[in-house]
């Protein structure tokens, strides 16, 4: 994408309503794929990541229906927001010529033209049209998927928006964390160390306090998208998606715990997390491509109540070996993100970040600078490893030059072989805040380390560093020109 895109370009935000809106507007795209008689069990999961891997940023979404045992017209979706774009029409972004075009139009929106919109209240929307209460309730009356072969149970809440409120401050918070469905009105919930969800649970918990909590199983996937990034303390993910959404979420007040639950979802979960009720949760394949925490007791969701719209839309995302069904989608943001963080820390000379999907969209990032003076490299790789957006679960950080493609995993091998000395040009950071879904850690503290690898012409000679050997960009366009059908494919 050109970098002179302007201001104006980038306010052309998408205005769509809710998660049946932008089916439309993929199906008009021709990016959205019906498929019929695929079972809850393993099936419909085993397809849906199977068809992401095969294209990264260009598969389809799937919207399964006529799923076996459950009415027609109860679908289940698959990978909404999960190619260039679809991703691009979420967000209301020009459409995309690459990855770091996308990341780029995205981080100029955060630096020129991006505000918080919060959401506003209202008392009725169509996540009211159905509410299930007492013995009417069952979570596996909607298609829950048995997403991995060795998955301790079924998941709803894959690509999902759990919803909790500060007791302290009010503040609303929105998280993506994995459900298991223990029973009709029981819920496993699993949140990883650090995690703003779990900080807001264990302060109810050290009151003696259940844990008022909503779990959205089907929304716009701008919902899902700021669920799953590292935003900062304090702000509140309906305001995120809502400026980037250009117009404020509508939110519906649930019946007993007032809790702000989006007007136009599909399912919303209302419960609570009782203090000391645990139950055995997991094993879940995860996003890191292993089953690296075992089943564990884990707090249980009391569901009082559950709310869905007629024909209800549950999301599925797919933790699996990369490239997965939401990476592309996460790659894009936190590059976005890490790029538009270093840049506010006042780093100079930014060409480009991606994070790449085969490191899960967050083990494996790249930074591309214009080196501008001595220990910039260095300062560029620090930043991107320690910044919020790049912190949680990193391992690998590596700096390149402007002239290679972050997101060009051949160019990065390339200038990792050619312009890196190891023993010079790699350091590390210890005791960095990590998971227990990372496969490299057996036991608490959850910490891991890192490298930040400087893949840049050495600085003290740079400007006497050997001349690369490929055709000019100006010879390059006139034969692509010349013989264009040999560039159609």
């Amino acid at each position: 994408m050109n970098d002179a895109l302007n201001t104006v370009a980038l306010a052309g935000l998408a205005r769509h309503t809710d998660l049946r809106d932008l089916l439309g507007r993929f199906e008009s795209l021709g990016e959205l794929e019906i498929v019929r008689g695929a079972h809850w069990e393993l099936e419909m999961s085993a397809l849906a990541e199977t068809v992401a891997a095969r294209a990264p940023g260009r598969s389809p979404a799937l919207l399964f229906d006529d799923i076996p045992g459950y009415p027609q017209g109860w679908r289940v979706l698959s990978g909404a927001a999960n190619s260039f774009r679809r991703l691009a029409t979420v967000l209301g972004l020009p459409a995309p010529e690459s990855e770091v075009g996308l990341a780029r139009s995205y981080r100029t929106r955060l630096a020129e033209s991006f505000k918080l919109i919060p959401p506003v209240e209202v008392q009725t929307g169509p996540i009211l049209e159905n509410v299930i209460e007492g013995g009417a309730i069952d979570l596996l009356r909607f298609p829950v998927p048995k997403v991995h072969e060795l998955d301790g149970g079924r998941y709803i809440g894959t690509d999902d928006a759990v919803i909790m409120r500060d007791p302290d401050t009010g503040w609303v918070n929105i998280g993506t964390y994995r459900i298991q469905v223990h029973g009709p009105d029981r819920a496993g919930i699993w949140i990883s160390p650090g995690k703003h969800g779990r900080l807001i649970r264990e302060k109810y918990f050290a009151r003696g306090e259940p844990c008022p909590v909503l779990i959205c199983c089907g929304q716009d996937p701008l919902l899902f998208l700021a669920g799953h990034q590292e935003l900062p303390l304090g702000l509140n993910e309906y305001d995120y998606a809502g400026g980037h959404r250009g117009r404020p979420f509508e939110v519906v007040p649930s019946r007993t715990h007032r809790l702000p639950m989006p007007a136009h979802a599909e399912i919303v979960i209302e419960g609570t997390i009782h203090p000391g009720e645990t139950r055995l949760e997991g094993p879940f394949g995860e996003f890191m491509g292993y089953y690296a925490s075992a089943a564990s007791e884990q707090p249980v969701v009391r569901v009082e109540r559950i709310y869905h719209r007629n024909d209800p839309i549950l999301t599925l995302a797919i933790p699996s070996r990369p490239p997965e069904n939401f990476t592309f989608a996460r790659a894009a943001v936190k590059s976005a993100m890490i790029w538009d963080e270093v840049e506010k820390a006042g780093l100079p000379g930014v060409a480009g970040v991606w994070c790449h999907e085969a490191g899960a969209g967050r083990l494996f990032n790249v930074i591309a600078i214009r080196q501008m003076y001595p220990g910039h490299a260095k300062q560029a790789g620090m930043l991107a490893a320690n910044c919020r957006s790049g912190n949680y679960a990193g391992r690998w950080v590596i700096v390149v030059d402007e002239d290679i493609d972050p997101a060009n995993i051949f160019d990065v091998i390339w200038a990792l072989s050619t312009r890196c000395d190891p023993p010079s040009d790699i350091d590390f950071v210890r005791g960095a805040w990590s998971t227990p879904l990372d496969p490299m850690l057996r036991e608490p503290p959850w910490e891991n380390n890192r490298a930040i690898v400087n893949a840049c012409r050495p600085w003290a000679w740079k400007d006497r560093f050997p001349i690369v050997a490929e055709a000019s960009p100006a010879l390059k366009r006139q034969v692509m020109e010349k013989w264009p059908h040999l560039f159609a494919r």
